[in-house]
């Protein structure tokens, strides 16, 4: 296909086009000389590449981590696993506030030194993590045995725990280590190697649960916690080592001095992460001192399903994007090309499983759990909303964390958790557990708009046309879909949802080839299919 009737092709009005416009097309001629269009091609394609890789490594885990539970639940039972679950509760506390963040903000400094191709830069910054990471990992294991008379008694009612609490301390100060070493990998952008240990990492704990459970029942709980967070840790270490790294002499003054940026961002996401579980905690408590038990219940069944998928997409966007995001933080240019890139990818990824659970939510509801949930498909939809303006904004947030400024994020989270709050408090007490739904699809828009604000602050931040053509176009669509869900039901509602489901599948995957070029393997591979080129008219590639 030439570029003239690329262009035509694509100034047409069918909504398939999905936002591509005449720089997508003129991005997909792989023998014009490198442009501003070829480089864009370049950034979708990488940041397709890497969602791609950490979402298949998330759905490995996904099924590991089923059949772990599964495991869990056959040789513990119903106590078991409800002593494993506090257990993880008091040991993921210590580690959320003894870890002071670093998890997060350190990628950001190993993302600036590895791209300022500075070797002893790189070197003292990976320096500063490690040590940061041995303190607050021992930090965490003498809160936790200093708590863990206290914390056994709120949790188990007697302080005979105690001594296994305080054991556990050190899967704390094993998993600051390891995730010191997650950060460097992420920070370097070695994906693969990240996705790598995060697989191995879900089938070695399902291989030591299932063989200690067996052995020692109730009494595994303890080793095997520990034995993961130690082969985590051996794991992480394995593939951080491959990252060169110079020998250089650091003081302990020069450490605090260089961890002094990172810890304060640090603080900043630690406190957004503590203050989200209260709230998290507050509303669960709100919805069962107002509905009871069995309306907690139906509401975490359907938060689940919609947290899972937005896992999948949130979590494979940000993996190698907030460290590439991070490397060119003070070109405010490079930073809104980069977001804007990332949300209409995002967006092409997302869309048609928001569709397709949106439209199919009591289906949803069924598969994961039972028939006894089915009521929660009436939140479901709801939740999705939320989620999808949680695409389109998120990229926009990560600037914040990027640019280091501490003081939006403290307000950014404060103003979303307390908004949050405020409007499930407001909506349960005349609308009940539908309420809580309307309060989270409410408050992710408010608090998506707020995000955009803040990035127009920091970077003078722009939707481009594209991605604006791109936004409106999806958001008709899940209009489209959740009023068929509210007001079409029974067979004729099954039968447009999955035409509807379909023609979003296409045309997101027509928006994803146009944004990758006529020379990627993908383009090639979707078009050597018999019928593709009827689907896809228009895009043509001369080397099939």
């Amino acid at each position: 296909m030439n570029f003239e009737t690329a262009s035509k092709h694509c100034a047409g009005s069918h909504w398939l086009r999905m936002g591509c416009n005449t720089n997508d097309i003129a991005s997909m001629k792989s023998t014009s000389p490198p442009t501003s269009s070829a480089s864009a091609a370049s950034s979708y394609r990488q940041i397709l590449k890497s969602s791609t890789i950490v979402g298949g490594a998330q759905a490995i885990n996904m099924v590991v981590g089923m059949v772990r539970t599964k495991v869990v639940a056959l040789l513990l039972g119903p106590s078991g696993v409800g002593l494993v679950g506090l257990y993880e509760s008091a040991t993921n506390l210590t580690r959320t506030i003894s870890g002071l963040g670093l998890d997060s903000s350190s990628v950001r400094d190993v993302a600036e030194a590895h791209s300022s191709e500075d070797a002893a830069r790189m070197a003292h910054t990976t320096k500063m993590l490690r040590r940061a990471c041995w303190v607050t990992g021992l930090l965490g294991w003498a809160l936790t045995a200093a708590f863990s008379y206290p914390l056994s008694r709120y949790l188990f009612g007697t302080g005979d725990r105690a001594w296994a609490l305080a054991l556990l301390g050190a899967s704390v100060f094993l998993s600051a280590l390891s995730s010191g070493q997650s950060a460097l990998l992420q920070g370097t952008r070695r994906i693969a190697d990240l996705a790598r240990l995060n697989i191995l990492g879900a089938v070695f704990a399902t291989i030591v649960a299932a063989s200690l459970y067996a052995w020692l029942g109730e009494n595994g709980i303890v080793p095997v916690l520990i034995t993961t967070a130690a082969a985590n840790l051996a794991f992480s270490w394995w593939f951080a080592r491959q990252i060169p790294v110079l020998p250089v002499s650091q003081s302990w003054a020069e450490t605090l001095e260089k961890a002094r940026r990172m810890v304060s961002v640090g603080m900043a996401i630690m406190y957004g992460a503590v203050l989200a579980s209260i709230v998290a905690f507050a509303i669960r408590s709100l919805i069962v001192s107002q509905l009871g038990v069995r309306a907690n219940g139906i509401y975490q069944a359907a938060w689940a399903v919609s947290g899972l998928f937005a896992g999948f997409i949130l979590n494979a966007m940000g993996a190698d994007f907030y460290p590439r995001l991070s490397a060119v933080a003070q070109d405010n240019q490079q930073v809104n090309k980069l977001v804007n890139h990332q949300i209409e990818i995002g967006v092409l990824l997302a869309l048609p499983g928001l569709v397709g659970t949106l439209l199919f939510a009591p289906w949803f509801m069924i598969l994961f759990y039972s028939r006894e949930f089915a009521t929660g498909a009436a939140l479901l939809p709801w939740f999705v909303v939320g989620v999808f303006c949680q695409v389109l904004t998120w990229p926009c947030g990560m600037i914040q964390m990027a640019k280091g400024a501490s003081k939006w994020i403290y307000f950014g989270r404060t103003f979303g958790n307390l908004l949050h709050l405020g409007l499930t408090f407001l909506l349960i007490k005349q609308h009940g557990v539908q309420g809580v739904a309307w309060a989270f699809a409410l408050f992710a828009f408010l608090h998506g708009v707020v995000a955009v604000a803040i990035a127009g602050h920091l970077s003078d931040f722009r939707w481009t046309p594209a991605a604006v053509r791109l936004i409106l176009l999806a958001t008709a669509v899940i209009g489209a879909a959740l009023a068929l869900r509210l007001h079409v039901e029974g067979l004729w509602g099954n039968v447009i949802g999955c035409f509807l489901t379909l023609a979003v599948c296409i045309s997101c995957c027509r928006g994803i080839l146009l944004r990758l070029g006529t020379a990627h393997r993908l383009t090639k591979a979707i078009l050597s299919f018999p019928g593709a080129s009827l689907l896809f008219r228009g895009i043509n590639t001369p080397e099939l």
